[in-house]
């Protein structure tokens, strides 16, 4: 099976769409295969996989781990909708504290490719929405940090006006605050 990569404004941020297979029973793809991410230049090796549900008006993120377990992530939602947002942390990069969105949901079986040196985060747009996504190293409690959802130096324009979110991403750090100590060069 073949993948189709489409490129972004970020280099290294990729949007992934598997080749599916549908007809009146349902559909089939495979959403990771190795030897085709590799023969796109995708070389990561996953070693955690996560999922998650959520309902309407969530928003998760915006999360990094440090360069001491810097993670990339291979991102999709299989069940419902969510604008997925990733911002470039990297301050060698030309995109340096620039945003990118894109709706991933159930029907476009879009994946996103999110490279090492980026803050994620997402907001659920249907009434419930599952999540899965491929991790390069292991959560880290000590590493990870929190990018402020609504910081104004970034403005973001998310989907939905008051967003539900925990504890743990309403205390994120401002992108002032990064820049003070950047976690990637």
């Amino acid at each position: 099976m073949k993948i189709t990569v489409s490129s972004t404004p970020f280099h290294d941020l990729l949007i992934i769409e598997p080749k599916v297979f549908s007809d009146e029973r349902g559909f089939f793809m495979e959403s990771w295969n190795k030897s085709d991410f590799e023969e796109a230049g995708i070389t990561a090796q996953f070693v955690q996989d996560n999922h998650s549900r959520s309902q309407k008006n969530v928003l998760r993120g915006l999360h990094y781990q440090t360069i001491g377990m810097p993670l990339a992530k291979l991102v999709r939602c299989t069940v419902g909708e969510i604008y997925d947002v990733t911002v470039d942390l990297r301050v060698s990069s030309a995109t340096y504290g620039k945003w990118f969105g894109i709706h991933l949901n159930a029907e476009n079986k879009k994946e996103l490719f999110v490279p090492v040196g980026f803050a994620h985060g997402f907001a659920v747009i249907s009434d419930v929405a599952e999540v899965h996504y491929k991790q390069t190293n292991y959560f880290s409690p000590d590493h990870e940090r929190i990018l402020l959802w609504n910081d104004p130096d970034i403005a973001i324009s998310w989907p939905i006006p008051t967003p539900l979110l925990s504890e743990k991403d309403l205390d994120g750090k401002s992108f002032a605050e990064y820049q003070k100590n950047p976690a990637f060069s």
